[in-house]
């Protein structure tokens, strides 16, 4: 790796990246008494740190190119958009928070015959996996003392009426006890990497933008936490793997440090420095756009890598549409993002999931700002209110009714419902290089019979709210945005049949150098996946520390 500067440390483990894939590996090793580095693209966000107006959101992408190195990465491919997150604690820094582990009936995909073929994995080898997880995460349902928040009420009715069978599903938050107010101090802050003091939720809708009073058991203050504070794990930020090979004994990787021309004042356009680094295990973690795009990418360097690299890419099912103008006000900012639940199967072995959703105020305002019409009907009234007035010199002073429609109507933000969904789409899509960038072929005509089950379940549940079924934009252009994606480094039993062994995660043909994190999969977990990969990276720690995959 010419060009190249910096000392090369020396490592028994690298992890490259931090989200729920990365940050287990990084602990379980680290634990285990191995010395281990993670490295993370993103920097750390602690709480209050989050931006909230539209400033700090258009300063808080990830493209260091244009000297931005914020906490969004936004991809968009054919008829594929994807959101995932560049920060320390990755996706679990913006996502709802949803614990579900992925149903024992679901380990099977359609084979090309359309018979159900099983994983190469089974709910039983993961079980002990997700029980582990959830202790450390410590997942709760939406408590009791909370449900009658409008929202949650709404979706549950709802979901009750249609005949459906509606649930709390476990969350990775702290919330308070039935005796105490939201926003309570909780835990110590020395026993977090942020140093910072705790408070529990305050059901501000916030979960998806990051939360800024540390309410969410996100992986900075849960595995990341105890992997540097009791175990002695070394976290790099801005961190940015470019290009790894084998060396004698492992693995040297070439790393892009951010950390100058992402600080405070920095010179526009400053490069990142360059360092390597040697390690005799590798393990990928940077997510299932990034880490099969690493392995494309340093395909040269690996050649005899399987050639399912970069197939059984997905979604992971995920859908969005909004039960619009109820009559019954719904508040979606009042509580997490979700709070409830339901599962539907289509009897061939298919099915999906719909959650209620939720957003802050702020984004409350923006939609009723968008919303052109009704205001500039409401314009026009007071306008007419004001000309009449002065016409007749009876002019009425009190326009607060007037004012009031132009702030808002509880048939639009407030009674507008975000409806959630994800499930067993199938995995069909193809990774590949174009010009040297990440392409994603993927199939719209294939996924729709899919998204039209789920849509079918979401209009259903619109018209027990007694509202109007809006679908995004996107859907309206034949389009699909993922904030889940799955696959490209399938497992399978052998070469032949996947790219990373089952067991161990190890690259099959290349000892020493693994894969954990949602790429994995062999199909779309058809559940919110973190569980799953979180699970999943559990077991391979547990067959890396029992000597199961030897290193070069």
């Amino acid at each position: 790796m010419p060009g190249t500067v910096g000392s090369e440390d020396t490592f028994d483990a690298v992890v490259v990246g931090s989200g729920f894939g990365g940050s287990v590996m990084a602990y379980r090793l680290a634990k285990g008494g191995q010395h281990v580095c993670l490295l993370e693209r993103g920097k750390p966000w602690p709480p209050g740190a989050f931006p909230r107006t539209p400033y700090q959101f258009s300063q808080a992408l990830w493209d260091p190119a244009e000297g931005r190195h914020g906490l969004y990465d936004v991809w968009f491919f054919r008829r594929l958009g994807a959101l995932v997150s560049s920060g320390l604690g990755g996706g679990s820094l913006i996502y709802a928070n949803v614990i579900l582990e992925k149903p024992g009936d679901w380990f099977t995909e359609t084979g090309r015959n359309g018979t159900r073929d099983p994983w190469p994995i089974s709910f039983r080898d993961l079980e002990p996996h997700y029980d582990e997880v959830r202790r450390i995460i410590d997942p709760v349902p939406y408590p009791d003392h909370y449900r009658d928040t409008r929202k949650t009420r709404a979706f549950y009715d709802a979901a009750a009426k249609a005949g459906l069978d509606p649930f709390y599903p476990p969350l990775a938050v702290t919330f308070a006890d039935s005796k105490a107010a939201t926003g309570t101090e909780f835990g110590n802050p020395q026993q977090n990497l942020h140093g910072l003091q705790r408070y529990t939720c305050r059901l501000v809708g916030e979960c998806d933008v990051g939360c800024n009073f540390g309410s969410k058991n996100s992986l900075d203050f849960t595995y990341l936490s105890k992997a540097k504070l009791e175990h002695g794990l070394e976290i790099r930020c801005l961190n940015e793997v470019k290009a790894f090979e084998r060396s004698e004994g492992g693995f040297r990787i070439l790393v892009a440090d951010h950390s100058e021309s992402a600080a405070d004042g920095a010179r526009p356009g400053l490069s990142p420095q360059r360092r390597t680094i040697f390690a005799r295990r590798l393990i990928l973690s940077a997510g299932a756009l990034s880490t099969p795009y690493l392995l494309l990418r340093n395909r040269s360097a690996f050649p005899d890598l399987s050639p399912h690299l970069g197939t059984r890419f997905s979604g992971n099912g995920d859908f969005l549409a909004f039960a619009a103008r109820s009559p019954t006000p719904m508040d979606p900012s009042v509580g997490p993002v979700i709070t409830a639940a339901l599962r539907v199967d289509d009897g061939r072995g298919g099915g999906h999931y719909i959650e209620d959703g939720g957003y802050p105020d702020f984004l409350a305002w923006v939609g009723e700002l968008i919303a052109w019409r009704r205001l500039a009907w409401a314009g026009r009234r007071t306008a007419l209110k004001l000309a009449w007035g002065r016409l007749t010199r009876n002019l009425d002073p009190n326009l607060s009714g007037e004012a009031a429609d132009l702030l808002g109507s509880p048939r639009l933000a407030g009674g507008t419902l975000p409806l959630l969904g994800m499930g067993r789409e199938p995995p069909t899509g193809r990774m590949t290089l174009r010009n040297g960038r990440l392409d994603v072929k993927w199939s719209f005509a294939e996924a729709r019979p899919y998204f039209d089950h789920v849509r079918s379940t979401v209009q259903m549940l619109s018209d027990k709210l007694g509202a109007t079924l809006e679908d995004s934009v996107l859907w309206k252009l034949s389009t699909s945005v993922t904030v889940h994606p799955v696959g490209g480094c399938p497992l399978g039993a052998n070469w032949d049949e996947g790219v990373v062994d089952p067991s161990t995660g190890q690259v099959h043909g290349y000892p020493g150098l693994h894969v954990a994190d949602g790429s994995v999969m062999p199909g779309t977990v058809g559940t919110n996946p973190s569980f799953t990969i979180a699970a999943m990276a559990d077991r391979f720690a547990d067959a890396i520390l029992a000597g199961k995959a030897p290193v070069p």
